[in-house]
């Protein structure tokens, strides 16, 4: 039977970066998880990256173009703009979990100074609802042109986290697709499972069922947006980014499918704000009946899967008492 600890309400904060700007975009998901706790949910997500932003000009500039000033001088902006946690860059965002009592997966562009300090990652943050970054997963392989400014990860963040009677995990975009990754998440207990992207509906819609019907879990998959009107004026090559750029780069797209598969929230799109849906953990008892892909239904004994959760680096550090 259902109770107060096996209901869950979520948000999915479907809003597009004060691109490339990473003060204004903090001041926009502070707002976002204002709103969301004054609607009382417990957990909130945001898409791929939105601190500070997608790198869509890659795709819209001769980003393959090598030694080019114009490449040099967007990806030294993106990274004056990147996140270091280390610095304190997260603060205000924790602080506020803490006084709001809400979690929050989200999507950052990650400049770590334990890799060093200049490379950039795109990692997902999760932040438990007393303001404690309980983990920080690195995508592990970046997709396409996105490997021309973000670094490969590693699977130091392949963490699932207890929240009520939920154990929820999350993946960064195209990783999703990586049937290893979700496969470490399983056996690690998640029945709730975040995938965030950078947007649009068409990354979401197939794949958000496929992993709940595949894994009986909630999947929720929640996207950022992007139209041509939201790149900042300032922005370093404004005009050449803007002559063969679409009106709209992602269309959002979030959307929730329940342990059977089914949609409990279509993908929404072209629509800015947030989505709030409860859901209800005992749905996952229900579908975990007669498929558990790591429980009842698997064979550990014939397949097996390693997982190396080191931090990598390229340091070793001995020093001498």
């Amino acid at each position: 039977m259902s109770n107060s600890r096996s209901k869950l309400r979520i948000g999915m904060a479907q809003i597009a970066p004060v691109w490339l700007n990473k003060e204004a975009t903090i001041k926009k998901i502070i707002r976002q998880i204002k709103e969301a706790s004054d609607q009382k949910c417990e957990l909130l997500i945001f898409g791929e990256g939105l601190l500070p932003g997608y790198p869509f000009w890659l795709g819209l500039t001769k980003a393959t173009e090598f030694n080019s000033k114009m490449q040099k001088e967007m990806h030294a902006e993106y990274a004056r703009n990147a996140v270091q946690i280390e610095s304190g860059d997260l603060d205000q965002i924790t602080s506020l979990c803490a006084k709001k009592k809400i979690a929050v997966y989200l999507g950052i562009i990650e400049r770590p100074i334990d890799r060093g300090g200049h490379s950039l990652y795109c990692s997902l943050v999760y932040i438990n609802e007393h303001g404690d970054i309980k983990s920080v997963h690195r995508k592990l392989q970046p997709t396409y042109d996105e490997r021309l400014t973000w670094s490969p990860g590693d699977g130091h963040g392949l963490q699932v986290h207890a929240l009520k009677q939920f154990t929820v995990g999350g993946l960064n975009c195209w990783e999703n697709w990586m049937p290893l990754p979700r496969t470490a998440l399983y056996g690690l207990g998640e029945n709730l499972h975040v995938a965030v992207w950078p947007g649009s509906d068409h990354n979401t819609k197939d794949i958000t069922r496929f992993i709940a019907r595949e894994s009986r879990s909630f999947v929720i998959s929640v996207s950022s947006l992007m139209r041509s009107s939201d790149f900042p004026d300032e922005t370093p090559y404004l005009n050449e980014i803007l002559s063969d750029c679409p009106d709209t780069l992602a269309n959002g797209g979030s959307c929730i499918a329940g342990p059977d598969g089914e949609w409990i929230i279509e993908p929404q799109v072209d629509s800015e704000g947030l989505i709030v849906q409860d859901i209800d953990f005992n749905r996952v008892f229900e579908e975990r009946q007669n498929f558990d892909v790591v429980g009842h239904y698997s064979r550990p004994d014939v397949t097996k899967l390693t997982v190396n959760r080191d931090r990598l680096s390229v340091l070793n550090i001995v020093d001498q008492e």
